[in-house]
């Protein structure tokens, strides 16, 4: 594509040059008024040297934006342009700026440096999205400056391009739970898996190694040997991930919202739940509910999940705990696993969502599952080295207390509490969906 003859300007070095030369001029017209013709001279030549500059600086024959049409967020995605400048001479190595969506780069801007590549000038950025979405790309500007760095040219072309944001699946994608999931029990064929479960299945020798709580006592007296009970491992649960989407779940931490660790995690968890046989649906609300999809099943279903995750927005409101938990209720024709994303400030705002949580664990078994708050914990162990920092400490440590009465609350009414760091946030949770399925107490 050929672009047109850019613009040029002076240099931040030619207006250097300039600012130098003019106390040289006002002492040359005070020692010597008749030559005061060397001033416009100097300019001239200057303005002349300018010109020339930009001239031989070269002219831009092509410019090329490389991005991929997806990424996903906290994940790092690069960005490649490409410059061709016919008869550029000089060492001075152009600089892009790509003006873009801020949820792709902070300030919705990101500079790029070439260097020469067989003719070609080449820079690539590493970008890390910060929301999911879609984030535009919208116009590429280029200056190069000529071969004595005088002259400055600048040009640019509307990009139009945009890259969609999706859920972080990195840990689906990644070994360990490939090898977890490969020499697990579960979901890797269709037959009755024997083992841990709830429902009786036959009677096996007992070996060492085997849980002393399997063994019947009965059946080993009557035959004179030991004998271990197996059972049928649940399959076919319902798994429903429901997320607040509110102001609080738009908070930072560690760089991204609190809800785009949450997808993380349950849909992490969703596709070993997939794997094993069970249906997964999720749920997403604000001050409505905003997204609601119909149970799936198989791994091969997994990519409906992932797409309806990238479609629950960032809302600065107050979530509708009643609204929202009911209307889920209502939904759910049988006893299901309703493992909910949620956060809280205070005991007051948490009064509500305690009392409607409180009517889902009557029918349902219910996970609340919540990012340890390392802000807080911070605050509260700061040293105490100002007035403002106690104040500070003891209203964390306040807070903090507050938010441990509410948790315990929640355990009192049956709930089981998943509280962690991010860094643990989806393990934790993988870890409180195995065990809630040995304990059989979903279906």
């Amino acid at each position: 594509m050929r672009i047109a003859l850019p613009l040029f300007t002076p240099s931040p070095r030619a207006t250097i040059v300039i600012a130098g030369f003019a106390p040289v001029a006002l002492l040359v017209g005070a020692l010597a008024p008749g030559a005061w013709i060397v001033a416009p001279a100097l300019g001239a030549a200057l303005l002349l040297l300018v010109l020339l500059d930009a001239a031989f600086a070269g002219q831009l024959a092509d410019l090329r934006l490389i991005a991929p049409s997806d990424a996903e967020v906290g994940q790092e995605t690069r960005l490649t342009v490409l410059a061709e400048i016919a008869g550029k001479y000089g060492d001075a190595k152009p600089v892009v700026a790509v003006g873009l969506d801020p949820r792709l780069a902070p300030g919705g801007r990101a500079e790029i440096a070439l260097t020469p590549d067989q003719g070609v000038w080449s820079g690539t950025a590493t970008l890390s999205p910060v929301r999911r979405g879609t984030g535009e790309i919208s116009r590429l500007w280029l200056r190069w400056n000529g071969p004595l760095g005088l002259a400055t040219r600048i040009a640019s072309r509307p990009v139009g391009g945009a890259i969609r944001i999706w859920p972080d699946i990195s840990p689906v994608k990644s070994p360990a739970l490939q090898i977890f999931l490969r020499d697990a029990q579960f979901g890797l064929i269709a037959r009755r898996i024997r083992g841990e479960g709830t429902e009786f299945e036959a009677l096996a020798d007992y070996e060492p190694g085997m849980d002393r709580r399997r063994i019947d006592w009965k059946s080993s007296a009557r035959h004179g040997r030991l004998y271990a009970k197996e059972y049928e491992t649940e399959r076919n649960n319902q798994i429903v991930f429901a997320f607040d989407c509110g102001a609080a779940m738009c908070e930072p931490v560690e760089g991204l919202p609190r809800i785009d660790r949450a997808v993380t995690a349950a849909l992490t968890t969703a596709y070993v739940a997939l794997r094993a046989g069970d249906r997964v649906s999720l749920f997403g609300f604000a001050a409505h509910p905003q997204v609601s999809t119909p149970f799936v099943s198989g791994s091969r279903q997994f990519h409906r999940l992932q797409s309806a995750a990238a479609g629950l927005d960032y809302h600065a409101e107050e979530p509708n705990f009643t609204l929202a938990l009911s209307t889920l209720s209502a939904r759910l024709q049988r006893r299901s696993l309703v493992v909910l994303f949620s956060e809280f400030t205070d005991p007051t705002s948490a009064e509500l969502m305690i009392e409607n949580v409180g009517r889902l664990v009557e029918r349902h078994r219910v996970l609340f599952v919540v990012l340890a708050d390392a802000e807080l914990a911070g605050l509260a162990a700061q040293e105490p080295a100002s007035l403002q920092a106690v104040a500070m400490a003891v209203t964390a440590t306040t807070l903090q207390r507050q938010r441990a009465i509410v948790l315990q609350r929640l355990r009192q009414m049956g709930v089981r509490v998943v509280e962690a760091p991010f860094a643990e946030f989806g393990t934790r949770l993988l870890d409180a969906y195995l065990s809630v399925k040995r304990e059989g107490s979903i279906g």
